[in-house]
């Protein structure tokens, strides 16, 4: 009888001391909690170890809580829920990695909470969602590369945030807590930063909002256009935005507007012809006129009749001289109008033509038997000139003589035999090529004043097309392939080059166009293998991002 006794002397005692009954309103012996299983629980302080769960009870008067080595994964929402009264809460040396979404709600007395020597490397957007009240928050000594953008949003009672011994991330993501940090009245301890490289050790108490570049660009997939085209051309007339692609299987040129109501692309008219390679707008005193490039049939020039709502032929282009056309460029010069077509045959000759006012007229043959494939129009130190590409020999630079009112065969380009086209851009005032090889590599050449240099290689598996696209302070270049994903390089001012951006998935690429409408930017790719794709240029700042 004495070991029984004792034994159930012991059992009952601490639960006469924890459990003390009261008497309620309606003489009812209500029964307060009891310090729960794993913890110990003195007259205002629980201690929790190796818990697996949060208990749901305590002690009324416990106001401050504390878990140690415990076994659950996470804070979990409305974990503190039914302990109101709380006024501390700390974690140490737990293995949980997460903080869930309104995981303190339910504690508007506390003041301290200290979040330490864990692994918590995800905290949600709105876990401390409700602490109004809280001085002290210490998240120190966790994995955390980063915070949700705002987490400390509503808590304007802190004095003391702790983020040491973490492994935080200075980009974007992070510029919000700068941010915060020259704002708040809370102190921060020193904060160094893992990354990136460009800031691994500084200090993020140093940095200043100004610091982050965090405004990016994407293109992301707007229209899929279910017909083969060759190229593309985006072009204004009267007001209204157009586009056009050769559609060289159909034997059209596909002239498409932008529907201001449905916002998408609708047709808006076509041009039937033969085996079509290059449909070019060219707007001259008001008139709109499409120069057709054919492959067999002979090439045409058409005239808009606004009256009659129809394109009407005017002009057919001289056979003799124009047998295989490859490629189509229109351009002033002392406000007189011309347009010069590349011919990739072996009999034909690239030519210029002019606008007489009544019709385009040759102005100039600039030579025979080279099988250009491809010409380009730019101004080098405020002359005019002509680029053209060649299958058979380096691509050729030729200068507009202003007396002679013809081009003249300047130099060409060194070592850049196989160059299928040119094109040109600039950067802050500095001329720059992109030259597209099929196989082999493509590159980017800057003008030095006399010659043009290589600056940039890129590798080409079946390119048909290297082509720049500027679209207001952004610069890209975009390298097709048939045989891969396409290329997007944009231009890194700080490294003077073109860096990765993004990959597109179009069958075959031949030529980008670029269209302006309703406050929105527009890709335009024609394919010459699977569907004509339609992209939207869209601005990101990185800073607002949340995960």
């Amino acid at each position: 009888m004495g070991l029984s006794d004792r034994g159930w002397r012991g059992r009952t005692l601490p639960f006469l001391v924890i459990a003390v009954s009261v008497i309620s309103a309606d003489g009812l012996r209500v029964r307060q909690p009891r310090c729960p299983f794993g913890c110990t629980c003195t007259k205002d302080n629980a201690l929790c170890e190796n818990v697996r769960s949060v208990p749901h009870t305590f002690p009324p008067d416990v106001v401050s809580l504390s878990f140690v080595k415990t076994g659950f994964s996470g804070i979990t929402g409305g974990s503190f829920v039914h302990t109101p009264v709380l006024q501390l809460l700390l974690f140490t040396g737990n293995s949980f990695d997460f903080i869930d979404e309104d995981a303190f709600m339910g504690l508007p007395h506390l003041e301290y909470l200290f979040i330490e020597n864990n692994k918590i490397a995800s905290i949600s957007p709105n876990a401390f969602r409700g602490l109004k009240g809280l001085l002290h928050l210490s998240l120190a000594y966790n994995n955390l590369e980063t915070l949700p953008r705002d987490v400390f949003s509503g808590m304007e009672a802190l004095t003391k945030v702790d983020l040491r011994g973490n492994n935080l991330i200075c980009d974007c993501k992070l510029k919000w807590l700068v941010e915060w940090m020259h704002h708040t009245n809370a102190t921060l301890d020193e904060i160094y930063c893992s990354g990136p490289p460009s800031y691994q050790g500084k200090r993020l108490n140093d940095l200043l909002p100004h610091s982050f570049d965090c405004i990016t660009s994407e293109f992301a997939s707007y229209q899929s256009l279910k017909f083969e085209s060759i190229s593309v051309e985006a072009f204004t007339f009267g007001m209204d935005q157009y586009v056009v692609f050769a559609q060289p299987f159909a034997g059209t040129c596909n002239f498409l507007e932008w529907d201001h109501v449905e916002m998408t692309f609708r047709t808006y008219d076509t041009i039937e012809s033969t085996s079509t390679v290059v449909c070019k707008p060219m707007v001259i005193d008001n008139h709109l006129f499409v120069i057709v490039a054919q492959l067999f049939g002979g090439s045409h020039i058409y005239k808009r009749d606004v009256s009659a709502n129809k394109f009407i032929k005017i002009q057919d282009i001289d056979i003799l001289k124009i047998r295989k056309p490859n490629d189509i460029e229109t351009f002033m010069i002392e406000g007189e109008s011309y347009f010069v077509i590349a011919d990739s045959s072996k009999a034909g000759s690239t030519t210029v033509y002019k606008w007489n006012g009544n019709g385009f007229y040759s102005h100039q043959s600039l030579h025979h038997w080279y099988r250009d494939t491809d010409v380009e129009y730019l101004v080098i130190s405020n002359k005019a000139h002509l680029i053209l590409s060649s299958s058979s020999q380096r691509p050729v630079i030729y200068q507009w003589n202003r007396s002679q009112k013809q081009f003249e065969r300047r130099t060409d380009i060194p070592d850049m035999e196989d160059v299928f086209s040119v094109k040109h851009f600039h950067v802050k005032g500095e001329l720059f090529i992109c030259l597209t090889r099929f196989i082999g590599d493509s590159k980017v050449m800057r003008w030095d004043g006399a010659m043009f240099k290589e600056l940039q290689t890129f590798p080409s598996r079946g390119s048909m097309v290297f082509q720049p696209v500027s679209i207001g302070k952004w610069q890209y270049a975009i390298l097709g392939s048939d045989y891969s994903l396409t290329q997007v390089y944009q231009w890194d001012a700080k490294k003077g080059q073109f860096v990765p951006s993004q990959e597109l998935n179009i069958q075959a690429p031949r030529s980008f166009s670029v269209l302006f409408v309703d406050s929105r930017v527009f890709l335009l790719a024609s394919s010459f293998k699977g569907k004509t794709q339609i992209y939207e240029h869209l601005i990101i700042d990185l800073s607002n991002s949340t995960f």
